[in-house]
């Protein structure tokens, strides 16, 4: 039991360090700073806990997204009192928002130094809002009743963080002097003192409890003109989540048009009736008013595709939104809606009943058609054309990588022309809650400990920059940590480019596009990234497979935003036809 009996301070923390260890927590994401002393000394000193510094709050805290975004598991994130917390925010609200686990402790100043005009101290109570469950923790005490209070806080704050629903839990640390590992009188009595079986309960529900089988849900409407729509989602089994949807839409007869950033374009072999270029064939106004549904069954969020909301916002069909968690609106469209609040897993079949073979005909030889179409046009482009990157990613990455996709135009370009596979490529994105923050940080955290690809524009990358430190970093870095960076390089916010906006220049250029004429190569040589200028498509997919197994590296393909919005204006309408 590695508790630490120095002083009230270090004791303290070494039962919140203990408790989490035994709860199944393994990461803890630290950040520098005086009054969180004694936390970051019981972290790195857990023998079962890999503590992690990093520099920058902002950072650090989306990198400890992406690690539980990965595993699925509560990551804690430390710092110091002040702003310190303040900059973990954008990704709180991200976690919050894409249900995700995270366990924030924030060191702050006791009661008597608040409110009185001391240094680093602001008001830390509830300052992440609605977007955390918050607790604010006593002040350190060697009584035995308040150190068990102080246990059964840590116990309720972990299970909190991930059932009923997942998301952040925040707790305030008020810590007194001495912050440094000081030796107080009289610990070596308390030591001595300490009962022996102060530990012996904890230990993670997922021990005491199989999963929960929500309630069973049985699927009515079968035998009409539907579809099921697969959107964004990051399964914890995503071979067993691609399996239910398959075995759904196989019982109903319906096609499943599935998002980029799901699963199931990557387990193809599993969906007869797959459509990955919906938005394509939804261009096409005779498709979109031939193949309108009568009811819509989806999973997971609404997919990126303008083409596909529009679509259903025109035709209001009847929808049923299938999701766990229950506490959430999954409809932006604000249609004729059902919430069923369970998992896909645990939808009931109908005996009888298939959907309409003709509908289904129709949408399977569009995708056919289309699908053809596509993969002839990016097959014969031999100029950089940035859609192309994805296209190709989806045929040459090695099997399950973890691909990070950031937000803007390369989600787009996943969901244009993800090109659907048994490869098992393993989709990972946030949310868009933020937009472009926390891109390189969050990718870093999902390739913490293996090899991971991240597809990103130049600002989304330069938005966050201050991720490279933590390839510098003392601890974040082993043998099994690899980044590959696919850099799209087009000299700024390209998606505006598509937007009616940029027509209107000045100030389009300037506030929107907002160039910034970086020579990566040399942001590269200064935080000692590999990097590579991709000059052809063939050079371009050399270096997909195998990957690397440490460090980051850095493939910048240079493009023309002008050319490429072009491009997208003149080809995404013309792919599907009658």
């Amino acid at each position: 039991m590695p508790l630490d009996f120095r002083n009230t301070n270090t004791l303290w923390a070494s039962i919140l360090t203990e408790t989490l260890a035994r709860l199944g927590l393994k990461t803890a994401v630290i950040c520098p700073g005086s009054r969180s002393a004694p936390l970051a000394i019981a972290f790195a000193r857990h023998p079962n806990i890999n503590a992690i510094p990093v520099l920058d709050e902002r950072s650090a805290s989306f990198f400890a997204l992406g690690i539980t975004k990965r595993t699925g598991q509560p990551v804690a994130l430390i710092c110091t009192s002040g702003t310190a917390a303040a900059n973990f925010y954008p990704a709180v609200i991200e976690a919050r928002e894409s249900r995700v686990p995270l366990l924030v402790l924030t060191a702050d100043r006791p009661p008597e130094l608040r409110n009185c005009n001391a240094g680093q101290a602001i008001d830390q109570q509830k300052i992440f809002g609605s977007y955390a469950s918050y607790a604010e923790v006593a002040l350190p005490s060697l009584e035995l009743s308040m150190l068990a209070y102080w246990r059964q806080t840590i116990v309720q704050a972990w299970e909190r963080s991930r059932y009923p629903v997942a998301g952040v839990v925040h707790l305030n640390l008020p810590f007194r002097d001495p912050l440094p590992p000081i030796q107080q009188d009289g610990m070596s009595e308390i030591a001595d003192q300490f009962p022996h079986d102060f530990f012996d309960h904890v230990r993670s529900v997922d021990d005491l409890v199989g999963e929960a089988k929500p309630l069973a849900w049985s699927v009515p409407d079968a035998g009409r003109r539907g579809i099921i729509i697969a959107g964004v989602a990051q399964p914890k089994d995503a071979e067993r989540y691609c399996a239910a949807i398959a075995h759904l839409s196989k019982a109903l007869g319906m096609p499943v048009l599935a998002e980029g950033l799901s699963p199931v374009r990557n387990h193809a072999r599993l969906q007869p009736y797959l459509i990955s270029t919906y938005d394509a064939i939804l261009r096409n106004a005779n498709f979109a008013e031939k193949l309108a549904p009568e009811v819509v069954i989806r999973i997971g969020e609404m997919p990126t595709s303008k083409e596909l909301r529009q679509w259903l916002a025109v035709h209001q069909p009847k929808q049923y939104v299938i999701d766990p968690g229950g506490d959430r609106n999954l409809d932006p469209l604000h249609g004729k809606t059902i919430h069923i609040p369970i998992s896909v897993e645990h939808v009931t079949l109908p005996e009888a009943g298939l959907g309409d073979s003709q509908y289904l005909d129709v949408w399977l030889t569009a995708e056919s058609n289309t699908r053809h179409t596509i993969d002839q046009t990016l097959a014969a482009e031999v100029s950089l054309f940035e859609g192309k990157a994805a296209w190709l990613l989806s045929q040459h990455l090695p099997r399950h990588t973890p691909l990070f996709v950031s937000n803007s135009m390369p989600v787009r370009d996943v969901e244009f022309f993800w090109q659907p596979s048994d490869r098992a490529i393993q989709p990972f994105f946030n949310r868009g809650a933020n937009g472009i923050d926390g891109t390189l940080s969050t990718a870093l955290g999902i390739a913490y400990e293996q090899s991971a690809v991240l597809l990103t524009g130049d600002l989304a990358l330069l938005h966050d920059t201050n991720g490279f430190l933590l390839q510098l970093a003392q601890g974040v870095t082993s043998q099994k940590s690899h980044l590959t960076i696919i850099l799209i390089n087009n000299n700024g916010g390209g998606i505006f480019n598509m937007l009616p906006i940029s027509q209107f220049d000045p100030p389009f250029e300037a506030f929107f596009a907002t160039p910034q004429n970086i020579d990566f190569a040399k942001l590269c040589q200064t935080y000692e990234v590999q990097y590579e200028c991709i000059q052809t498509w063939e050079q371009f997919t050399q270096r997909l497979n195998p990957l690397p197994t440490e460090g980051i590296r850095l493939l910048e393909l240079k493009t023309d935003r002008y050319l490429d919005a072009q491009w997208r204006k003149n080809n995404l309408g013309t792919f599907a036809t009658l």
